[in-house]
């Protein structure tokens, strides 16, 4: 069985409040550890800067949380590390270059990575050859740093590259060196038919970190708003000794955002039962 510390927060859904809100919100949660979403105006990656970064550290270290992992937004955002454009691409690098630089500062021991995506009218190769080629510096330059990477597959409407099982372990396995671990998001395992018993048979405990969400089964809904069989895949999840980390992240379409705090309250209700509190004071 799962335990309840190895569930963590999550800035997902706090965007329209301040981050001294929302870690004071996490903590009151019972949050020690976080997957720091960086996204405006928390953290993003065109508007930090030293002051900015020590404002961070200084909110966290005051409501007692720590960055499990640093998740710049990397989907809807000027950002593709995979893009046909080869300056945006070059841009894209070096703002993830920068990433692994703040998770560094913020302690982090993770830099959250997906695939990006090319042009729709080029080939599959050339986007996945510019993937590779692109994770393999920000992975370099990350573990230069003692961060390693974390790489999520996308749905197809996000990436053209990576979108379910056996393109990530493909990809996965093209890249260098030894320290990627691997994210499950319940939604994107749903879209493309994929099992927890199928990453775990290809990638072991090398998954490090899952995203219990619901679904229709896209839609990254808070648990209860799909209908995914959560409670089995988490039944799942401890049969096979997952021993990372979980959060939720609720974006649905938005209207999470209006009041994060009852989102994830529902959320932690949902998911109290399956969940070991032995470990808890």
């Amino acid at each position: 069985m799962l335990k309840r510390k190895q569930l963590i927060g999550a800035n997902f859904s706090f965007q329209h409040h301040p981050l001294r809100w929302t870690a004071e919100k996490l903590s009151a949660m019972g949050f020690d550890r976080m997957e720091f979403w960086g996204v405006a105006p928390h953290l993003d990656l065109f508007h930090d800067n030293r002051a900015r970064l020590a404002e961070v550290k200084s909110i966290l270290d005051d409501n007692g949380l720590s960055v499990r992992c640093f998740t710049p937004e990397q989907v809807l955002y000027p950002i593709n590390i995979a893009s046909g454009d080869s300056a945006y691409r070059e841009a894209s690098v070096e703002r993830f270059m920068r990433a692994a630089d703040i998770s560094a500062e913020l302690g982090a021991r993770y830099l959250f990575l997906t695939p990006g995506r090319g042009f729709e009218c080029e080939s599959r190769e050339t986007a996945w050859a510019h993937s590779v080629a692109s994770i393999n510096r920000i992975a370099a330059h990350a573990r230069s740093l003692g961060v390693s990477c974390l790489l999520e597959p996308l749905q197809r409407l996000e990436s053209n590259i990576v979108t379910n099982a056996d393109q990530l372990h493909a990809l996965w396995r093209a890249l260098d060196g030894d320290d990627i671990d691997v994210v499950l998001d319940l939604v994107a395992m749903a879209t493309a038919g994929d099992s927890v018993g199928g990453y775990f048979e290809r990638f072991g405990k090398r998954i490090a970190h899952v995203h219990v969400v619901d679904g229709t089964p896209a839609g990254h809904l808070a648990w209860g708003d799909g209908n995914l069989p959560l409670a089995h895949h988490l039944g799942q999840l401890g049969a096979q000794g997952f021993a990372g980390t979980l959060t939720f992240e609720p974006f649905g379409n938005g209207s999470y955002a209006l009041d994060p705090v009852s989102a994830w309250r529902r959320c932690l209700d949902a998911i109290a039962p399956h969940l070991d509190h032995a470990d808890e004071e």
